[in-house]
């Protein structure tokens, strides 16, 4: 089940936000058809949808932490990946594919919750709230500016993020064909100290979402975009949520 996360979020970057003003600023030019042509994204707009997706989330997690099985967290999570790498290419789908993304998640995060809290007693309450505090401490960490987004800092935490993926794609595929990636998994100081640095980026990756979700409205940018932004900072929260859940155990493991 830890190896399920995927750690990139292509969803939000300058290409993206780029290719949609361009793409709607040709539709306007040729008269041919435009998504919602007199509405634009907006931040609130992005945040109540995000909202929307994460109550969604919630009661599919519900369900499935009260019937915890392994086939749901297996197609939670390729399923929701799927989804996700789906919208990616095409995003005039998101407000359809944003939902399904996140029941399908929802499935995976609350089965995932069910295995470590047989094993960890109050790991769940603990992970949710470290989540919660993290998105709101870099929420208030974006709205002072004390880490610009500048196109530096951006390459360094996508390149990170990359990495990331990379090495968990890797321990994916060992998973099943019987090797093991080491010191990611093991409760030892260095293991733990791997965890650590994971949710550093995954922390960090959340300026990139925030400062996303501004520049789509500064550049007006089509409707639909507020799913599909919505989405990519459901998948940085989950992220986030799944390896404070490892760190945690790894301490009591310890």
């Amino acid at each position: 089940m830890r190896n399920f996360m995927k750690s990139n979020n292509p969803m939000l970057n300058d290409k993206t936000i780029a290719k949609a003003k361009v793409i709607t600023i040709d539709k306007k030019k040729t008269g041919g058809p435009l998504y919602e042509e007199t509405s634009t994204m907006t931040v609130s707009g992005a945040v109540n949808k995000t909202m929307m997706l994460a109550g969604l989330l919630l009661l599919t997690s519900f369900y499935s932490y009260m019937n915890p099985s392994s086939l749901f967290a297996q197609i939670g999570a390729l399923g929701g990946a799927a989804v996700f790498m789906l919208t990616s290419f095409k995003p005039h789908l998101a407000p359809t594919t944003g939902p399904l993304y996140a029941v399908l998640k929802g499935l995976f995060v609350g089965s995932i919750s069910a295995m470590y809290a047989a094993s960890y007693g109050g790991i769940i309450f603990q992970a949710a709230s470290l989540t919660m505090a993290t998105l709101l401490a870099m929420m208030m960490v974006h709205k002072s500016g004390l880490i610009p987004v500048t196109k530096k800092f951006r390459m360094g935490v996508t390149m990170a993020v990359g990495a990331i993926m990379i090495v968990y794609l890797i321990s994916w595929v060992g998973f099943y064909v019987g090797f093991e990636v080491p010191f990611i998994h093991d409760s030892t100081p260095l293991g733990i100290g791997i965890t650590v640095v994971i949710i550093g980026v995954a922390a960090l990756n959340l300026l990139l979402d925030f400062d996303n979700f501004e520049k789509g409205e500064e550049q007006q940018i089509p409707k639909h975009y507020e799913w599909y932004f919505g989405m990519g900072l459901l998948f940085t929260l989950v992220w986030l949520y799944v390896e404070f859940l490892r760190l945690l155990s790894k301490i009591q493991s310890d």
